[in-house]
């Protein structure tokens, strides 16, 4: 196993994870009037343009995220290869959670969600036939 790629998914992993949570209570905090997307952006920011800070700031750690199971599959010893479906996978997840997210975030009005969603189904296309 290499453990220099264990070590670095785990820091992308732990990287993630302080990113998102220090970003909930240090930039949008102040932001969230009520529910799950902060939208209030004073008298500089748009409702909508909240929404979008909101959701590109979780992308990184999603993605980062995605990355760090990418390099966990390649730490795996030499007699157990990473397959391109493996990678396929990741990133097949990495495109329709990150839809996912701009989907909700913006309430679907960031068309964003619908080309990381379309790429992510074509990904999946791609595996299966």
């Amino acid at each position: 196993m290499n453990t220099y790629f264990v070590a670095a998914a785990a820091l992308a992993f732990v990287i993630g994870l302080v990113h998102s949570v220090l970003g909930e209570r240090l930039v949008f905090r102040r932001m969230r009037l009520s529910g799950l997307v902060p939208t209030n952006g004073g008298t500089v920011l748009r409702e909508a343009h909240v929404r979008i800070v909101w959701v590109s700031w979780h992308l990184v750690t999603l993605l980062g995220w995605c990355l760090g199971f990418v390099l966990l599959w390649l730490a795996q010893p030499s007699h157990a290869p990473l397959a391109p479906s493996e990678v396929a996978w990741a990133v097949a997840v990495a495109l329709l959670a990150s839809s996912a997210l701009v989907l909700v975030g913006t309430r679907g009005r960031h068309p964003g969600w619908l080309g990381l969603m379309v790429a992510g189904v074509l990904v999946v296309a791609g595996m299966v036939t």
